[in-house]
């Protein structure tokens, strides 16, 4: 079996993989994350995902499967990314209260031989959000690394009224679907020792 390296560094990805019992390790996988013109949310994810795992695995020597995921927000059509600032993250969350917004994340795995990938659609629902609770947010330090500027595992929770489809995906990795994958290149899930495995990174 290839070992797995996670092209990632959120720690929310990393939580999610080792709830499922995988043993991974952390590679590098600096990419251009600026969307394309004309780029729907849909292709822009998947093409991170996979350029994520490209990346990483150029970094590598050896046989290895290596992991490339992105999550994005998307409010009619519109991406919502990391707020540049504590105005652009109020006014996403303003944009986002009291209504129903979508969250893409794509996953891909590659081992140089065969790629493959899934995008995973979530409708999250916010309640409405005062302009005191907003800023009491930004205050809390959470929004300011978050695509859509709020974190559905965190404080942020407290805003979300309704889900559809996947929590894990909109935390950052679709379990199901990430399994699934992960089984057709030989890489099985509750393997008993990544348990509580001392995930390293790769250098």
């Amino acid at each position: 079996m290839k070992p797995l390296y996670l092209a990632s560094g959120s720690p929310r990805r990393r939580e999610l993989l080792t709830q499922i019992g995988v043993p991974f390790t952390v590679t590098s996988a600096p990419i251009d994350e600026t969307p394309l013109p004309a780029e729907s949310a849909v292709a822009y994810v998947e093409r991170l995902a996979k350029a994520k795992a490209e990346a990483g695995l150029a970094q590598l020597d050896g046989p290895a499967v290596v992991l490339g995921a992105d999550t994005a927000v998307v409010l009619d059509g519109r991406i919502l990314g990391k707020p540049e600032n504590r105005e652009d993250a109020l006014a996403m969350l303003a944009d986002l209260a009291n209504r129903e917004h979508q969250v893409l994340t794509a996953v891909a795995l590659s081992d140089g031989q065969c790629s493959l990938s899934v995008c995973v659609t979530s409708t999250v629902r916010f309640r409405a959000i005062t302009a005191e609770e907003a800023a009491r947010y930004w205050a809390s330090g959470e929004p300011a690394d978050k695509a859509g500027g709020y974190a559905i595992q965190g404080l942020g929770a407290v805003f979300v009224t309704g889900l559809q489809g996947s929590y894990s995906a909109v935390v950052g990795l679709p379990l199901s679907e990430t399994a699934e994958l992960l089984a057709q290149f030989g890489i099985a899930c509750w393997q008993v020792p990544a348990l509580s495995p001392e995930v390293t990174k790769q250098q």
